[in-house]
């Protein structure tokens, strides 16, 4: 039996929010267990000087002492959860100082989560995963090198992606919108086969990601079921040419955006979601739509516009959508709202999920949406960086399935 990987939480509220049972069937779901480190009163006291940060509420206290101890090795974890309210700015800004503290003096690995009362084990469920991935799979993560011939696949929320992979080359790809879950994946198959000249019964090993990863992993007799934060980092530190040392890799996906740093292949902080989808590629897709272009014209129009000529940064899918009503009625041209449409996302994701992580160069954009020049470019400006768009960027987790997946081969021998 695998041992439980033991996630040390580090809270403050979740407990009267009823959010605790969430966070606990979260990490059960995942094959781990939830534990408050254990300490005295002294403890808290002496560690709150130490840390030099003034705070007024109990918990938070605590969660300061507690992650002293942690990095200092008192208590023993393999990762660590920070959680605190998202409407409490106390609690947001020793979140993001706690979670610097612990990646920086520590190898633990780290996620932090501002909750509602709404918060569900299915929200947080991804996250636990990738958690206990980091502290189950180091050496899986430190891959480098893929070798034999495997597939991966990615069954995303608006497409499915499929790489074959040879000795550590691509050979072969799919790509189609997700339409039949099982019915996309089979077809992104076939055509990443196709292409490679390679039949199914030659495959050594197969991981999938991706939202649809388990009913297709299920389906095609997956080695490896992984979830994205992961997948996609080491996917994107193959594709980048970059892994060794620090950086950052950010996916604006259909539905939520990802913003991961990663050291040596392996993920440190990471963050998932978003508060609507106003900061997704969703968004660019009905703006597109709105102006009459394709998706892969979106980003050379937005390269002609100024933002700065159109107000748009709204959280809200629907609001950012009339908002770019409003500025078409009002004479505003196709290459400003363009422009403008890639600035608010970029700007959100900003806010949203940047905050969350600490920014590392070189700054790595990975998914469909980063073959969106005016986005990439937006993202840029507001990190004050050059971004990077590795080839092959859109099949980022296909590819870091196929990677990872190559690790089984000997295995299955």
């Amino acid at each position: 039996m695998t041992e439980k990987v033991r996630i040390a939480e580090l809270a403050c509220g979740p407990e009267y929010s009823g959010v605790q049972k969430e966070i606990n069937d979260a990490a059960a779901a995942v094959g781990a267990e939830i534990f408050f480190p254990d300490i005295s009163l002294k403890d808290v006291k002496r560690d709150l000087t130490l840390f030099g940060l003034d705070v007024r509420s109990p918990d938070l206290k605590l969660a300061i002492a507690r992650a002293k101890e942690l990095v200092e090795g008192r208590i023993e974890a393999d990762a660590v959860f920070i959680a605190t309210c998202f409407r409490c700015a106390e609690a947001a800004i020793v979140r993001n100082e706690l979670r610097r503290y612990i990646v920086e003096n520590s190898p633990l690995p780290v996620v932090s989560y501002s909750f509602t009362e709404r918060t569900t084990s299915g929200t947080l469920l991804t996250r636990m995963e990738a958690l206990t991935t980091i502290a189950r799979r180091r050496a899986l993560l430190a891959r480098e090198v893929q070798e034999g011939t495997t597939l991966g696949l990615d069954s995303g929320s608006a497409t499915t992606k499929a790489i074959v992979m040879r000795d550590n080359r691509i050979i072969g790809k799919g790509w189609l919108p997700t339409t039949e879950v099982l019915k996309s994946a089979d077809e992104a198959i076939a055509l990443a086969l196709a292409e490679a000249g390679v039949k199914r019964e030659e495959i050594q090993a197969v991981g999938t990601t991706g939202y649809g990863r388990y009913l297709v992993g299920e389906h095609i007799h997956a080695d490896l079921i992984q979830e994205e934060l992961t997948v996609n980092s080491k996917g994107a530190v193959y594709l980048a040419d970059h892994q060794h040392g620090p950086c950052t890799v950010i996916d604006i996906g259909g539905m939520d955006n990802k913003a991961i740093t990663v050291h040596d292949g392996i993920p440190g902080t990471f963050t998932m979601g978003g508060i609507c989808a106003g900061a997704s590629g969703r968004f660019l897709e009905m703006t597109a739509k709105r102006l009459g272009v394709e998706i892969t014209e979106l980003g050379p129009l937005a390269m002609k516009g100024l933002a700065t000529r159109v107000p748009m940064n709204s959280y809200c899918i629907v609001f950012g959508t009339q908002s770019l009503v409003n500025a078409l009625a009002a004479g505003s041209s196709r290459e400003d709202v363009a422009a403008a449409a890639c600035h608010s996302v970029a700007e959100q994701v900003f806010e949203q999920q940047l905050q969350e992580v600490d920014i590392k160069e070189p700054v790595i954009m990975v998914g469909g949406t980063s073959l969106i020049s005016g986005l990439v470019h937006a993202m840029g400006t507001l990190l004050k960086t050059e971004i990077l768009v590795p080839p092959h960027s859109q099949h980022i987790g296909a590819v870091g399935s196929a990677l990872l997946a190559s690790g089984f081969i000997r295995e299955k021998r």
